[in-house]
């Protein structure tokens, strides 16, 4: 039987605290700081980390020896679980960030925003096109009057009462500069 497959002894039930989870959590935080002043980063680095802790706090009392080597196998695991779980993830990252399927999806993204800001521009054209139309009676500043059913221009000098077309009567126009 592998390491892994061995079943798992549970270290007694509370330490003298009474709560073993504190002390599982103290192991992992001690193996931690060995592991991060270790030069290696390795497997067989987190292996004498673990070592280094599991003697630390064996050593002030905080647990035993077998609680220690309990402590290291529940690590292993996790740490085991937790690369298999990367791995994992890093095979379907690998294939939903594809490049073909990245590109298919931000073309399609694109399209979508083209679509909403034609959508929009095309309201924003409409709103400006419509707040160039000025009728007879309006003030308006200078600039050209163009007429909106004989297309006869107006020019103004300056701000004036809009008239009526001198061509055809009509009274609406659109303004230029």
């Amino acid at each position: 039987m592998s390491e892994s497959t061995k079943p798992e002894q549970a270290p007694p039930a509370s330490d003298s605290n009474g709560n073993i989870s504190d002390l599982y959590d103290r192991f992992v935080e001690s193996s931690r700081e060995a592991f991060e002043l270790s030069k290696e980063k390795t497997s067989e680095a987190w292996e004498k980390s673990m070592e280094v802790a599991r003697k630390k706090l064996d050593e002030t009392g905080e647990f035993s020896a077998e609680q220690g080597e309990a402590f290291k196998r529940y690590l292993r695991r996790d740490l085991e679980q937790t690369s298999e779980d990367i791995q994992y993830l890093g095979k379907e990252a690998k294939e939903i960030l594809h490049p073909a399927r990245l590109g298919a999806g931000a073309l399609s993204t694109l399209a979508k925003f083209l679509h909403s800001a034609g959508g929009a521009l095309n309201s924003l054209s409409q709103k400006a096109e419509n707040a160039l139309v000025y009728h007879s009676g309006e003030i308006t500043a200078a600039g050209t009057l163009t007429c909106s059913s004989c297309g006869h221009k107006i020019q103004l000098k300056k701000t004036a009462v809009v008239p009526t077309c001198p061509e055809c009567q009509g009274t609406s126009f659109r303004k230029g500069y």
